[in-house]
């Protein structure tokens, strides 16, 4: 019944306590609300810098508040931090219901004042459910027409295909009128699906009655399972995730099998010497053997792959979102739970959604996705070696540079479980999409536009654009390292230099460092990784630059939201830590 209420309104609730003095006193009072809680602690003689405060029993107490965040999805690693800080404990507050048991159940209680506000509107973000619908609909097609861009080399495929994707602009007159009487395609050829399916940008592999499709999609589920199988009989480190937001046990967590590094060179291992084949032999039998994977089916089927990927990413959004419409008492995303359909199956309805131990949300984050980008860069390095008889230097550093990305995500992997992808938002179509197709399909586009369209760069170039990923990588991965460090231990001889704003609900917040040049250092430093495996394709296309130009545009949207998120959080205290470190991505600049 608590949780239908709570997914019926937004209330805060507020009150007030006080136990009778004695020896071994509890704090005086403490405060708590929905977006803000402080609690009056003891002097700090008498306490720990960062003990828990002290808090009601167990059985009245409920988590809440914004955990830390220490990575990236978009990056997929450790960018999507929405503090920089030390985080030392966990805030709770209490319901309607724990409230009045807390006033029944603390006889010595002088004073209690409970007060109930006003219901709120939900809070929308991406444009609300219109946005959220508009989004899952593009999404799809511009993988698809990116795909098409690169293997062509120019935006013309784009274009065309945006403003007639089923034929001529004479054709396209009318469309609306003539839909319902073409929806029949078994009995008129040219009908208006039978036009879209013939459509080999919006639809490959679907021109020979889907047999294409079919076996894309079932090689891409294969791989998935790969991947599942990997993680579950693969050697592994068992870790705590961050404390579950919303959860009715404080402080509860979940366990996560890490050992998607393993994983990585596992996959490898086998793409190189182990992949299963049949050949035939001297007396025409055949026999099973190990050898290379055929890893140029990957460029010729690309788009194919791409559309079998996007099908699948609708078919397990579907499944996520039935789940947690059928089970009331999974632990829901605070963003994803707002009653409209086209909102919450983008956003996410369930925090984790899992299968006994097997968390959906962190295998996605990482494995299929990640792992399946590296291999479509290998197979353009085949197919390009193929064409041209060599392998230029600007796909040999397109493939080291996101190659090292990739392997240093995997290697960091424990730092995704701060990331607000894990902490807090929900697991439905926007990151499902963005794991298992976005990413290696749209992150893979510089390495297909180089295996036809390569700008054969000197020396002189490829040394400019390597120190250029150089300098993103040192800012990256040093202002993340720096964060890790000091969240495990401030006081460590690395970190026990810096300079920190202490704030009232007990963490800290860097403003020295790293950090204190600006608030999202690190998102700098992999804009400008980004950018320089842009340069490797030259400059005749703008096409290779799309990751560059919506990179810049996620991570300006992410740290808007992270801003939002940390000032509710933090209060005050976030308005003076912007006093300090004043600039966002640039010292001196933003």
């Amino acid at each position: 019944m608590l949780c239908s209420f709570r997914r019926c309104c937004k209330i805060r609730y507020l009150y007030l306590y006080r136990y009778r003095c004695t020896a071994a006193s509890k704090p005086d009072k403490m405060v708590a609300t929905r977006s803000a809680r402080k609690t009056v602690r003891p002097s700090s003689a008498a306490r720990a810098p960062f003990d828990e405060p002290e808090l009601p029993p167990r059985s009245t107490r409920k988590k809440s508040g914004r955990s830390t965040t220490a990575s990236r999805k978009t990056s997929k690693r450790d960018e999507a931090s929405t503090s920089s800080g030390y985080e030392s404990g966990e805030d709770t507050t209490t319901s309607a219901a724990t409230n009045r048991q807390l006033f029944d159940n603390t006889k010595g209680a002088k004073h209690v004042k409970f007060i109930e506000e006003e219901e709120e509107g939900f809070e929308y973000e991406f444009g609300g459910p219109a946005g959220a619908l508009l989004t899952t609909l593009a999404l799809p097609v511009v993988t698809l027409l990116l795909i098409a861009s690169a293997s062509a080399g120019s935006v013309a495929p784009f274009i065309s295909n945006l403003l007639h994707p089923l034929g001529s602009a004479s054709q396209a007159e009318g469309l609306v009128n003539r839909l319902w009487s073409n929806l029949d395609i078994a009995s008129e050829s040219t009908g208006f699906l039978a036009r879209l399916l013939s459509n080999p940008v919006l639809f490959p592999g679907c021109q020979d009655g889907f047999i294409t499709l079919l076996k894309c999609m079932g090689g891409i589920v294969g791989w998935f399972f790969f991947q599942v199988t990997l993680e579950r009989i693969l050697p592994c480190e068992i870790v705590q995730g961050a404390p579950l937001k919303g959860s009715p046990m404080p402080g509860e967590r979940l366990s996560y099998r890490i050992n998607g590094h393993l994983a990585f060179w596992t996959t490898l291992l086998v793409v190189a010497v182990g992949w299963p084949s049949y050949v035939e032999v001297d007396d025409g039998s055949t026999v099973l053997q190990l050898g290379r994977a055929p890893l140029g089916l990957l460029y010729d089927y690309h788009a194919e792959l791409a559309l079998a990927t996007i099908l699948l990413c609708f078919a397990l959004s579907a499944y996520l979102y039935l789940r947690s419409a059928a089970d009331p008492t999974l632990l829901r995303a605070e963003g994803g739970d707002s009653g409209s359909a086209a909102y919450d199956f983008f956003l996410g309805r369930e925090l984790n959604p899992r299968w006994g131990t097997f968390d959906w949300k962190e295998f996605c984050e990482l494995r299929p996705g990640l792992i399946g980008w590296a291999l479509l860069n290998m197979a353009m390095v085949v197919k390009q070696q193929e064409k041209m008889g060599y392998v230029s230097g600007s796909m040999m550093l397109i493939n080291a540079f996101q190659g090292l990305y990739v392997w240093d995500a995997l290697y960091q992997e424990r730092a995704i479980l701060t990331t607000m992808d894990i902490t807090t938002d929900g697991f439905g179509f926007m990151l499902v999409f963005g794991d298992l197709a976005w990413v290696p399909f749209t992150y893979s586009l510089q390495a297909r536009y180089l295996v036809d369209h390569d700008p054969h760069f000197g020396l002189p170039m490829l040394l400019l654009v390597l120190a250029t990923n150089a300098l993103g990588y040192c800012i990256f991965r040093g202002a993340n390292g720096q964060k890790d460090a000091f969240r495990r231990d401030p006081d460590a001889p690395e970190v026990a230099h810096l300079r920190y704003l202490q704030t009232e609900r007990g963490t800290r917040l860097l403003t020295s460092g790293w950090w204190g040049a600006a608030r999202k250092i690190n998102y700098t430093g992999d804009w400008i990784m980004g950018l320089s495996w842009c340069m490797l394709c030259g400059f005749d296309s703008v096409v290779p630059y799309y990751y560059a130009i919506y990179f810049a545009i996620l991570l300006v949207h992410r740290s808007i939201r992270d801003d939002g998120m940390c000032k509710t959080k933090y209060g005050e205290d976030w308005e003076e830590y912007k006093r300090l470190v004043p600039y966002r991505f640039v010292p001196g600049l933003i």
